[in-house]
C-alpha cells in the first residue's frame, strides 16, 4: 500500500522530537557556509529542520545548534528568526495578491458586507487598525447570514499598507476572501505565520474562526 500520502517526519534540532515536515522550517547551508531558510523545502544539500516557531529558531542560533546539525563551521547572520518572520509574511501577502487575480478577493466595507450576505466565503481580512465599528458591523453581518460571528475565520494580520500593496488599491481595511484554491492558499500561508509568531489556535486558522493578530510592535522613540 502507497504510503506516500503521509507526511515526512523529520527531527527538531533544537527539541529533538520527531514531527511532521510541515511543522518544521528547513535550513540549508549557502556556497558560503552561511545559513539560510528553505521555507519551500527545494534548495540542494543538507538540511536541517526547527520547529517552525520564532523563538525555537531564535534558540537553535543562541545555543549554536547549526553547526551541530550541519556537522562543520557556519555563519549564522545574527536576527535570523526575524529574516524568517518576515519571509512568511512576503509569502502571506503575495499570496493574498494572486488571490486577487484570480478574483477571490472583495474589497471595500460595503461589498464585503454584500459578499458576506451571498457569496461563498472562504475568510474576512481585515487591517489590523480597523476600527471597532466596522468590525462589529461586519459581525453583525456574519451572524446574520449564518447565526454566529465565527462561521468564517477572520485574518487581522496584515496591517492596512500591506494590504494596499496585495490588492492595488489605497486605504484597504476590509475584504472577504471567497471560496477557492487561491483563497485556500492564502490562508494556508496565513496560519503558517500565525504559527510562526505563537498565535495559533487549534489546528491553526480556521477551525474556531477566531481572530489572527499580529504580535504588539514597541513604539519607536524619537530620536
Amino acid at each position: 500500500m502507497s504510503r506516500r500520502s503521509e507526511p515526512t517526519v523529520r527531527s527538531c534540532v533544537v527539541s529533538r522530537l520527531a514531527m511532521p515536515s510541515d511543522q518544521l522550517i528547513r535550513f540549508v547551508l549557502d556556497p558560503e557556509g552561511r545559513v539560510v531558510p528553505d521555507l519551500r523545502r527545494r534548495l540542494p544539500g543538507r538540511g536541517v529542520w526547527v520547529t517552525a516557531r520564532k523563538e525555537i529558531v531564535a534558540a537553535a542560533e543562541k545555543k549554536r545548534l547549526f553547526a551541530k546539525g550541519f556537522k562543520a563551521a557556519v555563519t549564522v547572520e545574527p536576527g535570523l528568526a526575524d529574516r524568517v518572520g518576515m519571509l512568511l509574511e512576503d509569502g502571506a501577502v503575495q499570496a493574498l495578491s494572486f488571490a486577487r487575480k484570480a478574483g477571490e478577493v472583495v474589497t471595500g466595507f460595503t461589498k464585503v458586507e454584500t459578499a458576506v450576505a451571498r457569496e461563498q466565503l472562504a475568510a474576512i481580512v481585515q487591517a489590523s487598525e480597523a476600527a471597532d465599528d466596522g468590525r462589529t458591523k461586519i459581525a453583525a453581518a456574519l451572524k446574520r447570514r449564518f447565526g454566529r460571528t465565527d462561521a468564517v475565520p477572520v485574518i487581522r494580520i496584515f496591517r492596512s499598507e500591506q494590504l494596499d500593496l496585495a490588492l492595488g488599491r489605497s486605504n484597504v481595511i476590509h475584504a472577504a476572501l471567497l471560496a477557492g484554491r487561491a483563497s485556500e492558499n492564502v490562508i494556508e500561508r496565513v496560519a503558517a505565520l500565525a504559527r510562526f509568531l505563537g498565535e495559533d489556535g487549534p489546528a491553526g486558522i480556521g477551525d474556531d474562526g477566531r481572530e489572527i493578530e499580529p504580535p504588539e510592535v514597541p513604539e519607536k522613540t524619537a530620536p
